[in-house]
C-alpha cells in the first residue's frame, strides 16, 4: 500500500502512515544536527559576551581578567580528611567549659559513622597572636605567626559530609564527578604568562592521591587543555625522558613531521578540541623537557632556605612536604597560573593515618599531622612575602568540610561536620588579620554570616579579576559556571 497519495490539483497529499514515518526521521535528523552542532559549538572559542575568547592555535595564552586586580595566580593548599576548624583555627571558650557535657539539642542527632556523645574540649591550649590577636591553636606555632596576612572565614557549609563528594564541591562546585576544578576554570579564563611549564598543576602528597584522585584537578567538560598536570618532587613529570638512543636532532625532526601532520588534519576538520589540546600538550611536553627538571629541581635551593621549609627534617613525610612547598614557590615564581599542593592522602583502613580524618585518636592523629603541615606552609607564606610574591599570589588553604564539638561514640576522635568549617585566604587582595563569620559557641553550625562553598569560590574569582556569573562555558543546553546558579563575593575580606 502506497504511503502517499498521488497529487491531485497540485497538492501532495500524505496519509497517516506516512505523515509518522516522516516526522520521525526528520525529528532524528534534528536531533543528530543539534548534537553534531553542539559538538561543534562546545569545541570552538565562545563568542557570547561576557564570555572567554581562546586564542586560535593557543589555548593557554595569556588573557586579561574581567578586571584589574593584584592577584595573578592561586596556590591552593589542601588538608583531605576534614581538618577540624575547633582544633585549629576557631577558638571556643564554652566547649572548654562544658567539656564532658551532653551538647544542647543534639539529642538523637547522628552524624556520618553514627550517634554523637559528650562535649569534647580541644586538647590543646590556645594563644593570642599578631596586631589582631588571632587566637590560634599551639598546634601550628608557626602559621601562628602568619595571622596579620591571613583572612580567616569560620562560616563555611558543605552540601555533603561524606570525604570524596565534599572534596569534590569544595574543587569543583559540584558533588559529582564530570565537572571542571577551580584550576581548570582560571587557566581557561587567563592562560598562563609561562608557555613552558604547565598552567595547572596538582602536587600531590607522598602518602598517595587525594580522595576522587584526578577528578580533583579535572577539566571535566572545558577543553582538555585545561586539565592539571599532576607531579610532586618525589615522582616528576610521567614520560617526560626522551627515549634511550635517540638524539635531540632526531627528536625534533619527528616533532616538525607530526607537527605538519597534525595542522594539516586540524585544518581539514575544524572544531576538535581534543586534537588541538593533544598537539598543545605534545608540544608543552616538548618544551618542558628543558624547563620541568629545572624547576622540579629542589638540590639548587641554598641549606638555609631547606632548613626554613623544613626539608631537611627527620620526619620523611614532613622533608617531603616540605620540598613540595618550595616546588609550589618555584612554579608560581616562574609564571604557572594555578597550584594545588595536599597535605595528606586517600583514607586507610585506619582513620586518620593518611589524612586529617581523625575519628578516633584526634590527639595522636593531629600531633602527627599538624607539624607536617605547619611550618612548611609557614615558610611557604614568608618566603613568598619575602620575596615579593604574595603581593599578586592569592594563598588559599581548604579542606572538605570540618568536625564534631562532641566526642564519636565509643572514641576519642570526632567525627564529620558539614554544618561550620574554617578556610582561610592569604597575599593578594586579601584583608589580613581578618575572621569572617563563625559558627555557634560549640562550633557545631554555622550562625553568624554563614557562607556556602560558592560563596568561597566567587571570591577567589573575584581576587583574580573574575566575575564567577560572567566566567562560563556551554555545555549540554545550560550556561555552566564553576558557582552553578549561587555564590555571592565575600566583599568584607578583600582590602
Amino acid at each position: 500500500m502506497s504511503h502517499q497519495e498521488e497529487p491531485k490539483n497540485g497538492e501532495r497529499r500524505v496519509n497517516r502512515r506516512a505523515f509518522l514515518g516522516e516526522m520521525g526521521s526528520g525529528l532524528g535528523s534534528i536531533a543528530l544536527a543539534c548534537l553534531l552542532g553542539e559538538e561543534a559549538t562546545a569545541a570552538l572559542p565562545p563568542q557570547r559576551k561576557g564570555d572567554v575568547r581562546l586564542e586560535e592555535g593557543n589555548p593557554l595564552a595569556p588573557r586579561a581578567p574581567h578586571f584589574p586586580v593584584k592577584a595573578k595566580r592561586v596556590i591552593q593548599i589542601f588538608c583531605p580528611g576534614a581538618a577540624s576548624q575547633i582544633d585549629l583555627w576557631e577558638y571556643k571558650p564554652e566547649l572548654e567549659k562544658r567539656h564532658g557535657q551532653p551538647m544542647p539539642g543534639l539529642t538523637g542527632v547522628s552524624s556520618f559513622q553514627g550517634g554523637n556523645g559528650n562535649l569534647l574540649r580541644s586538647p590543646w591550649g590556645w594563644k593570642q597572636h599578631g596586631k589582631s590577636g588571632k587566637y590560634i591553636s599551639e598546634l601550628v606555632p608557626h602559621l601562628a605567626e602568619c595571622v596579620d596576612d591571613i583572612a580567616f572565614i569560620h562560616s563555611l557549609t558543605a552540601k555533603s559530609n561524606t570525604h570524596g563528594p565534599a572534596m569534590l564541591q569544595m574543587n569543583t562546585g559540584f558533588v559529582l564527578e564530570g565537572f571542571p576544578s577551580m584550576g581548570a576554570w582560571a587557566t581557561y579564563a587567563l592562560g598562563t604568562d609561562n608557555q613552558n611549564l604547565p598552567a595547572f598543576v596538582a602536587i600531590h602528597d607522598r602518602r598517595g592521591l587525594p580522595p576522587n584522585g584526578p577528578a580533583n584537578w579535572s577539566a571535566g567538560f572545558l577543553p582538555a587543555a585545561y586539565q592539571g598536570t599532576s607531579f610532586n618532587t618525589d615522582r616528576p613529570i610521567a614520560d617526560l625522558q626522551s627515549p634511550a638512543g635517540t638524539t635531540p636532532q632526531e627528536e625534533k625532526r619527528v616533532r616538525d613531521y607530526l607537527l605538519n601532520l597534525n595542522r594539516d588534519f586540524s585544518q581539514r576538520n575544524p572544531g576538535h578540541s581534543d586534537l588541538s589540546a593533544r598537539i598543545a600538550a605534545y608540544q608543552l611536553a616538548a618544551r618542558m623537557q628543558m624547563s620541568a627538571p629545572e624547576v622540579t629541581d629542589i638540590s639548587r635551593e641554598t641549606a638555609q632556605t631547606l632548613q626554613f621549609y623544613g626539608a631537611d627534617s627527620a620526619d620523611p613525610l614532613k622533608a617531603s612536604y616540605a620540598r613540595n612547598c618550595i616546588l609550589a614557590r618555584r612554579l608560581v615564581e616562574r609564571g604557572v597560573r594555578f597550584v594545588q599542593l595536599y597535605c595528606g592522602a586517600c583514607a586507610s583502613g585506619v582513620d586518620g593515618l593518611l589524612n586529617w580524618d581523625a575519628h578516633k585518636t584526634l590527639k595522636a592523629d593531629y600531633e602527627r599531622h599538624c607539624p607536617i603541615l605547619d611550618q612548611p606552609t609557614a615558610a611557604l607564606l614568608k618566603d613568598l612575602k619575602q620575596r615579593g610574591l604574595l603581593e599578586d599570589t592569592l594563598v588559599l588553604w581548604t579542606t572538605e568540610f570540618g568536625r564534631m564539638p562532641t566526642s564519636q561514640v565509643g572514641s576519642e576522635g570526632r567525627d564529620h561536620n558539614p554544618y561550620g568549617f574554617t578556610a582561610w585566604m592569604a597575599g593578594a587582595g586579601v584583608k589580613g588579620g581578618f575572621s569572617y563569620g563563625a559558627t555557634d559557641e560549640f562550633g557545631y553550625k554555622a550562625e553568624k554570616d554563614v557562607a556556602t562553598i560558592y560563596d568561597f569560590h566567587a571570591t577567589a574569582l573575584r581576587l583574580l579579576g573574575l566575575d564567577h556569573k560572567r566566567l562560563t562555558y556551554y555545555h549540554n543546553g545550560i550556561q555552566r559556571r564553576l558557582t552553578d546558579v549561587h555564590g555571592e563575593v565575600i566583599t568584607p575580606l578583600i582590602a
